[in-house]
């Protein structure tokens, strides 16, 4: 099979994505397509800006098997994998990664190309959730090459410290010119990124001689906002079209999420709720001014916290969210009401704390059955005052109120459940 019949396979393959999937098959379009060097890339690769690919490994798969190859390259980078390894190993990271992504692929109907790593138990976890749970000495190979990130540096206490004979200067080429990164996303083709400790970045008619330059920080964080727009846009084409399927639009929901750190999230409702009355009270006459403005006034706040101690979320996380409260409660007057609840109220429960009174739990607590929150919110509804917030800890799997209060509800999520109404945050 010559390079034109390998483009043309390819192409095939993509236009099938855009008609069938037009989701992936947006994300896959923003990948331009580039032939590598077989002694660097096996199979195939991205570096976040292109697709490479070894016209060998092409020729041997199947169309449908094509499919699943693009749109795997095209989620590590709408995943902005590239952006989140932080001070993860390289290869675990990798590994990670790919058992991430592959079960979503296969969820959505595509099929894999051989020994394509895929185990059952790490299906609907994120390559963070995953990646402690695999052994430092898991030398398995993903199905591509991740060139946005270099290996790992032994000095810097990275566990793959096997050499990369591809770090390793040509004896015929001269050493890589240093380049300043100014935090724009560059082209391959400029000069200037050609360094970063690879060799010339050559894109020669028989493919690369060597591997792109790994992204830098800026690079990075430009190129995951990228990203990211494309995802949005691309589900909101495919969502018009009817043909956003279930499995990528739980994923795109689940990504979309605010990006804040939940306590902040937690500290930004609770304090917006305190601080949402105004007073038109005369000033004293003695300023002079006859003026009268609109003042913030601070009320005591009525807070219900829910806990979902159906056995989802752990006695250490609901301490660890309930000590968040207490010290946001320390900036404002707020009573607390706290109700443990499986598929019903548990017995000694609702506590109350005033404001001056840290919230605290016991030890242990009864519970362990199903999830029912209707309990927490018909008690609301037969007190004589509403509260002005609900604080819920759950993993959303339980039996939800048919209409939302009208009062705010933030939902304090452990996992990847949806909720029906109300503000979700993000736990983990």
């Amino acid at each position: 099979m010559d390079t034109d019949q390998i483009q043309q396979k390819i192409a095939t393959a993509r236009t099938k994505l855009i008609l069938d999937k037009p989701f992936l098959g947006a994300l896959v379009l923003r990948l331009p397509l580039q032939e590598a060097s077989s002694a660097w890339c096996k199979t195939t690769g991205t570096d976040a800006r292109k697709f490479y690919y070894n016209p060998e490994y092409i020729e041997a798969l199947r169309p449908m098997e094509m499919q699943f190859v693009l749109a795997h390259e095209a989620l590590h980078c709408a995943l902005s994998h590239f952006a989140r390894k932080e001070h993860r190993v390289k290869h675990r990271w990798d590994l990670a990664c790919d058992y991430a992504i592959n079960p979503i692929l296969i969820a959505d109907g595509l099929t894999p190309p051989p020994n394509v790593m895929i185990l059952k138990q790490y299906a609907g976890m994120s390559a963070e959730e995953i990646y402690p749970l695999l052994s430092d000495n898991d030398h398995s190979e993903t199905m591509d090459q991740h060139l946005y990130d270099q290996q790992d540096n032994p000095k810097d206490g990275g566990q793959d410290q096997e050499e990369d004979p591809l770090d390793e200067q040509s004896d015929n080429k001269p050493p890589p010119k240093q380049g300043k990164s100014d935090g724009k996303t560059k082209d391959p083709d400029d000069n200037d990124s050609k360094g970063s400790g690879k060799q010339a970045f050559d894109e020669s008619a028989g493919g690369n001689t060597a591997p792109p330059p790994p992204l830098d920080q800026a690079e990075a964080a430009e190129l995951s906002i990228q990203w990211q727009q494309r995802m949005a846009g691309a589900a909101q084409q495919a969502e018009q079209a009817g043909k956003l399927s279930g499995v990528m639009k739980r994923l795109v929901e689940v990504l979309m999420q605010p990006r804040l750190p939940w306590r902040a999230l937690l500290a930004r409702y609770m304090t917006a709720v305190a601080r949402d009355d105004y007073s038109y009270m005369r000033p004293s006459t003695r300023r002079g001014d006859p003026a009268i403005y609109p003042t913030l006034k601070s009320s005591e706040v009525n807070v219900l916290v829910g806990l979902d101690v159906s056995g989802s979320v752990s006695d250490k996380e609901l301490n660890e969210c309930l000590s968040e409260i207490n010290a946001i409660k320390g900036q404002m007057r707020a009573r607390i009401t706290l109700i443990a609840c499986d598929s019903d109220i548990v017995e000694g429960f609702p506590l109350v704390f005033e404001p001056w009174e840290e919230a605290t739990l016991a030890e242990e607590m009864a519970g362990g059955g199903t999830t029912d929150f209707r309990p927490v919110f018909k008690w609301a509804e037969q007190q004589d005052s509403q509260p002005d917030i609900v604080i819920y800890f759950t993993d959303t799997q339980g039996d939800f109120p048919a209409y939302a209060p009208n009062y705010q509800v933030i939902w304090l999520v452990k996992g990847k459940g949806q909720v029906p109404w109300g503000q979700r945050i993000q736990l983990n």
